[in-house]
């Protein structure tokens, strides 16, 4: 059976998720992409034209969800979707002695129960029905490197990408009694507009704690290393080679700088690892 061309792609707005729409919409996909706001939606479909549908909803708002996805099954009839590509999420910092639990909550409630609220949603779109009558489709799930590597002050978000790996395993055996195959794609940095909320990080918050200081150094580092990363177009042209490979790989750490910034830290002793970064934020002497 013949592939459709229709992707699904949450958190479009910006970033990763805008720039994978522009390099799949240029190579003749139509493409559904979701936004929080309608001046959003507005925009990219000025912007993208008539290969692209904005689909309107937050992940955590399951009953929307259901809805939309109801909404692109009308649209494509029996044709199904290619590729459910799960990038929306959110980055929560701080010491998880100090880190306030509504924030954590939410930070697993948008990356991790989002996600599968999502992907149970587009499913039955993706070929997981009986008697199918289209080829089956695939689950990209957009973790990170920290979905790998911890660090400190990311305990939340790395909390969240480790359990987006889990849970991608766990789909990738389940969902083969459809056909579907789930692949993980493994960010390190990308130069996006989460750069620019990085930087408005208010770590106030955290003031007269011994986490202070340290505090004020990791933001200081992550405003280094952004400035380190993959331009936004080139990372969509791979988000796009990938998407449209054969027989794509289980995992793709796009991670730049990977010997340094992936293959050593991953190499290196748990504890060893610890303490340098320690020693960097001025945990240890």
């Amino acid at each position: 059976m013949k592939k459709s061309k229709n992707i699904v792609v949450t958190g479009v707005s910006t970033g990763i998720g805008y720039t994978t729409v522009q390099a799949l919409v240029k190579r003749g996909y139509r493409v559904f992409g979701s936004v929080r706001k309608q001046v959003d939606a507005d925009r990219l479909k000025k912007e993208f034209g008539d290969l692209f549908e904005p689909l309107l909803f937050d992940v955590t708002d399951m009953e929307a969800v259901k809805s939309e996805a109801a909404r692109v099954e009308q649209l494509i009839g029996s044709e199904g979707i290619h590729s459910l590509i799960n990038n929306a999420g959110i980055a929560v910092w701080g010491p998880m002695m100090h880190v306030p639990l509504e924030d954590l909550r939410w930070q697993l409630e948008v990356n991790v129960v989002g996600l599968v609220g999502i992907t149970q949603a587009f499913l039955p779109l993706l070929g997981a029905k009986e008697n199918c009558s289209h080829a089956a489709g695939r689950v990209f799930n957009i973790s990170s490197a920290a979905g790998e590597i911890a660090n400190a002050f990311m305990g939340p978000y790395s909390a969240s990408k480790h359990a987006l790996e889990a849970i991608s395993k766990t789909m990738r055996m389940e969902f083969m009694l459809y056909g579907i195959d789930v692949v993980v794609i493994g960010p390190g940095v990308v130069k996006t507009p989460i750069w620019d909320k990085a930087e408005e990080v208010d770590l106030n918050k955290f003031a007269g704690t011994g986490y202070e200081k340290s505090g004020a150094k990791f933001k200081k580092f992550m405003m280094k290393i952004s400035k380190e990363g993959y331009e936004q177009a080139e990372f969509g042209e791979m988000m796009a080679n990938i998407i449209e490979a054969k027989k794509p790989k289980a995992r793709y750490p796009l991670v730049y700088g990977k010997f340094k910034n992936w293959t050593v830290p991953r190499l290196m002793p748990t504890r060893k690892l610890a303490s340098i970064i320690g020693k960097v934020l001025g945990f240890t002497k």
